[in-house]
């Protein structure tokens, strides 16, 4: 592909090539069969546009507050591993990106680069994504770093207690690559040549044992509000709501965890109703075009989390490549707003889109 990419999709293509195996499918695989890895995608597919017409919107206005900051439009950085795997640069470049387009990045406790080089690169808005570990103390070292060097939340991935089975990992002896932010907290050496090495050090690492009293202990060592990222029903909505959690973010890991479980798209309504507009709701998996950002907003979600095509965005041309998936899904969000008849966030309504239940229901 010789010419500039036309849409994100096309990064994805670009990063093959430019990526060893082992990396590439590190990053675009999922969990087993990959059923929900393909569904993460599909399913919005399945989702219909209802625009409105005869609107204003010769003048449209992408931009949000969440958690009291504001930003270019709701659409933000998801946590992603490894980024030096992708570009020499890392998750650095990837942070410059993000404060040139004004979103939020929420850098993975798994970053090639430090909480501190990132902190210290520019000046995004950063979040802090905290897995919790057997050792007790690395997590509140990690969370306590993140707050000294300006982080400004915590998001909890919860649906992780342990590693889901990703057999491209398996089958390429995924290895384990350098791990800056544990230096001098704990050993990440992996003692095995069998299998995806990340798979080991994370059952060896990992608190299976989470759980929900454990958010009152996070919050007990931290001043900065707590995200749980990884709620895929309206019980576990409920109950975030409960223990005081700010805000949720629906995702199925990437459909890199449990295969089979839902679309993130499929649930979103589900935990948006649970929740009652007490606290935000941000949605993760799947979205590839600025249409997705869209029925996303229309179903509930304040704003949605980018993963995948960043990391291939980066792969593919560096800083400039990730500011470009970003300013694409801008850009086709702004045309599908004008489009349906939305010249703001706040005139994207649950009537602008319909559902393949509705559709079906309809038909009866």
């Amino acid at each position: 592909m010789g010419s500039e990419p036309v849409n994100v999709n096309e990064f994805q293509e670009l990063a093959k090539q430019a990526l060893p195996k082992m990396y590439y499918d590190y990053y675009a695989g999922g969990a087993e069969e990959q059923h929900t890895l393909k569904e993460n995608v599909e399913a919005f597919r399945r989702i219909r546009f209802r625009p409105r017409i005869l609107v204003d919107v010769s003048q449209i206005d992408m931009s949000t507050t969440l958690l009291g900051y504001r930003i270019s439009a709701p659409i933000m950085l998801a946590p992603t591993a490894y980024h030096k795997l992708a570009n020499p640069e890392g998750e650095c470049a990837t942070a410059r990106a993000a404060a040139a387009c004004n979103t939020i990045m929420i850098l993975s406790y798994m970053s090639s680069c430090t909480v501190e080089e990132v902190a210290s690169s520019c000046d995004a808005i950063r979040f802090f994504q905290l897995y919790m570990y057997k050792r007790r103390d690395i997590s509140a070292q990690l969370v306590q770093r993140a707050e000294r060097n300006g982080y400004k939340a915590i998001v909890l991935t919860v649906d992780a207690p342990r590693l889901g089975r990703r057999e491209a990992d398996i089958k390429n002896k995924m290895a384990l690559p350098q791990l800056k932010n544990f230096e001098g907290l704990m050993s990440t050496e992996v003692s095995s040549d069998e299998g995806s090495k990340l798979e080991l050090f994370a059952k060896e690492t990992f608190d299976p044992s989470l759980s929900w009293k454990d958010i009152g202990w996070l919050k007990s060592i931290t001043n900065l509000p707590i995200l749980i990222k990884g709620v895929l029903t309206r019980e576990d909505a409920i109950k975030a709501v409960e223990v005081g959690v700010a805000g949720i973010v629906v995702s199925n890991h990437g459909a890199r965890q449990l295969d089979y479980s839902p679309a993130s798209i499929t649930v979103l309504e589900e935990v948006v109703h649970a929740v009652g507009g007490k606290i935000p709701v941000l949605f993760d998996g799947g979205v590839r075009r600025g249409t997705d950002v869209f029925k996303a907003l229309a179903l509930g979600a304040q704003a949605v989390l980018v993963g995948r095509p960043v990391v291939f965005g980066l792969a593919a041309k560096g800083e400039y490549g990730v500011k470009r998936v970003i300013e694409m899904l801008k850009d086709e969000l702004e045309l599908t707003m004008a489009l349906s008849g939305c010249p703001s966030l706040k005139d994207i309504t649950r009537s602008h889109v319909r559902t393949e239940r509705e559709r079906f229901q309809s038909m009866l």
